[in-house]
């Protein structure tokens, strides 16, 4: 499996929140959604890995349990960070949250899990791997 996975491995996005990411029906210009923002969250917690696992291995999500507390204005840039926790096996736990230029705006745990990437028989189109 993958050695070099032990807790404390972080990632660090920041982003302005454009177009994008936001819904409008707060008013105004928009705010960044709930999705945006676990997605970005995602990112971050694949960044914060993928480097350390070994050729032809990636991580799927499984579990999000987020709570967004605070609204983030179009214009304004957000940070949002993924911590490692723990490695039981395959499946990996990440501490996240996000800030927005003024304050905390949501944080929670998220789970993925280590899988072999399928590979395509180029001749064929086939799928291949474990």
């Amino acid at each position: 499996m993958a050695s070099e996975l032990t807790p404390g491995l972080m990632a660090e996005i920041i982003t302005a929140v454009d177009d994008t990411l936001v819904v409008k029906h707060m008013g105004g210009d928009g705010v960044l959604s709930t999705p945006s923002m676990i997605g970005l969250m995602e990112r971050a917690a694949i960044q914060a890995v993928q480097a350390h696992l070994p050729e032809g291995q990636t991580t799927v999500g499984f579990e999000v349990n987020v709570k967004h507390f605070g609204a983030t204005p179009k214009g304004q840039k957000v940070t949002v960070k993924a911590e490692l926790l723990e490695v039981d096996g395959r499946k990996l736990r990440f501490k996240i949250e996000a800030h927005d230029e003024d304050k905390k705006v949501g944080d929670g745990t998220h789970r993925r899990a280590i899988i072999q990437v399928q590979k395509k028989d180029c001749a064929t189109g086939n799928s291949s791997g474990a």
